[in-house]
């Protein structure tokens, strides 16, 4: 296999912090994502190469030992356990030399190898790790998706309610073992977009709802956006420039609790009229003196 630089893969020095690394990987992992380029192989394996890459760089003991023994990284613990060997385990025959078959048995150990029918070492597959990217909207309602991670497709149910930076661990689903060893797993990250008018903490959604002058001093109603479709709120007469109002049940799902919400939480903004004609400031001016003369 050929060599990849991970760094050069990245367009980062080796001298990139985890920021410098989490902003490249996000920005071309947006440009080679397969729902953007559908049907691009060259694309494809390019996302792949860069999963591979942040997933390396991202994890300090993975780029220590990346940084060291280049690309034989992979291989560093054996290479860290062959030489504890010799050091703790050989022993030097009366010339002073370490004998074939010292090395042969420990080589054998490790990988199967040396004819001695001892039991051959299992090593667990890499972990792997992914970013995916899903609106606000999209993480209010449960949903199925198929991610292509290493050539593999692989379908999920992503649970509505879902918080951004929330990582979710798929088993068995990473790179194979060696030697008959398990699997590693697949872990998800999830980046949570927000372009809607709703601010989301935690469980419950916030907004802002304008009203008008009159409403707010008459009372009435308006008719808001939810989630979950349009609802008529009931205005209260007198109703002041920052009141809040709180809709139980109105705001996001709970992770993994089906039929169970948070709430959303409205602030009134009164809007002040402009433009008044000559008649309603006369109106304005005889409210006004109404108001002093009690």
């Amino acid at each position: 296999m050929d060599f990849i630089d991970y760094y050069k893969l990245l367009e980062l020095d080796k001298n990139a912090d985890e920021s410098d690394i989490k902003k490249a990987y996000r920005k071309l992992a947006r440009k080679y994502h397969p729902d953007l380029n559908p049907n691009d192989k060259v694309a494809n394996a390019k996302f792949q190469q860069i999963n591979e890459a942040n997933e390396v760089l991202s994890d300090p003991e993975k780029r220590k030992k990346y940084d060291k023994f280049g690309k034989d990284w992979k291989h560093a613990d054996a290479n860290a356990a062959s030489q504890q060997y010799s050091s703790n385990q050989g022993r030097p025959d009366s010339s002073g030399s370490y004998s074939e078959q010292d090395f042969s048995e420990f080589f054998g150990s490790m990988f199967g190898g040396g004819g001695q029918g001892r039991r051959q070492t299992k090593f667990r597959g890499q972990d792997l790790h992914a970013e995916l990217h899903l609106s606000l909207e999209a993480a209010y309602l449960s949903q199925k998706q198929t991610l292509t991670v290493n050539g593999k497709n692989i379908r999920l149910t992503i649970p509505a309610g879902i918080e951004n930076g929330q990582t979710i661990k798929i088993t068995g689903q990473g790179g194979d073992g060696m030697n008959g060893g398990p699997k590693g797993d697949l872990y998800i990250k999830f980046a949570i977009t927000n372009q809607t008018k709703f601010k989301r903490d935690g469980n419950n959604l916030y907004t802002t709802v304008n009203l008008d002058l009159y409403t707010a001093i008459l009372g009435g109603e308006t008719t808001i956006d939810t989630f979950s479709g349009k609802v008529k709120l009931k205005i209260q007469p007198e109703t002041q420039a920052g009141a809040k109002v709180r809709l139980k049940g109105k705001g996001f799902p709970l992770y993994k609790k089906e039929g169970e919400f948070g709430d959303l939480i409205i602030t009134y903004n009164v809007k002040t009229p402009k433009n008044l004609s000559e008649k309603e400031k006369e109106l304005f001016k005889e409210l006004s003196k109404l108001r002093h003369e009690n």
